[in-house]
């Protein structure tokens, strides 16, 4: 499988327990929540865009391709990784690797991870997982490597109804990258004024 991955940032969102808006814009540090995420993501992909709706030119600082959802409603993440799939077909990529646009502190090393997991484990999907103590391995299921040969199939199931990340994973299989959590959980999302406290005192890729 082939080292050389695009990568979707997805931001489509409603941040409702933010308040609405961007997450992604607000400050952290001396820039915003998606500046450290693309620092963090660039390294690691080709190329980068960014699925989000809305007026595009919010983001037209950051100088990426923005994709709306494909489908209509914001039927949640799923629609975002079809509208990389769709984007990254155009290219001619085989695969896409998506983050999340409000977990700036995802590991360094996520799509070599991802890439391995997929290949070993023999599937063609990979997510990103860490292990609790207690519930046992979580996956993170916006953090994953996708083929775009399943973009039809996905596309079906969203018109379906289909709305749950894992519910279309486990019916293809999914492969589990698994990541530490220490010093922290890396997979860290920023969901409230008070998240967006905690991440100011966390290390990040740029300030």
């Amino acid at each position: 499988m082939s080292a050389r991955v695009p990568g979707i940032i997805l931001a489509g969102g409603l941040a409702r327990r933010m308040g609405g808006g961007d997450k992604s814009l607000l400050p952290l540090g001396k820039d915003t929540v998606l500046s450290h995420v693309i620092g963090r993501l660039r390294p690691q992909v080709t190329e980068i865009a960014l699925n989000a709706n809305g007026d595009p030119a919010r983001f037209d600082r950051y100088e990426l391709p923005v994709l709306p959802d494909s489908e209509p409603g914001f039927p949640g993440p799923l629609a975002g990784v079809l509208a990389g799939l769709d984007w990254a077909a155009a290219r001619g990529a085989e695969h896409i690797v998506t983050v999340a646009a409000d977990t700036p502190f995802f590991p360094e090393n996520l799509v070599k991870k991802l890439l391995q997991a997929a290949e070993t484990q023999g599937k063609p999907i990979a997510l990103a997982a860490t292990l609790d103590p207690e519930r046992g391995l979580l996956r993170h299921p916006t953090f994953g490597l996708w083929p775009v040969a399943l973009r039809e199939d996905l596309r079906a199931g969203l018109r379906g109804g289909l709305r749950k990340i894992v519910a279309w994973t486990d019916q293809h299989g999914a492969a589990a990258a698994e990541f530490s959590t220490a010093p922290f959980d890396p997979f860290f999302n920023l969901n409230t004024p008070e998240d967006m406290v905690q991440a100011e005192s966390l290390p990040r890729t740029c300030d």
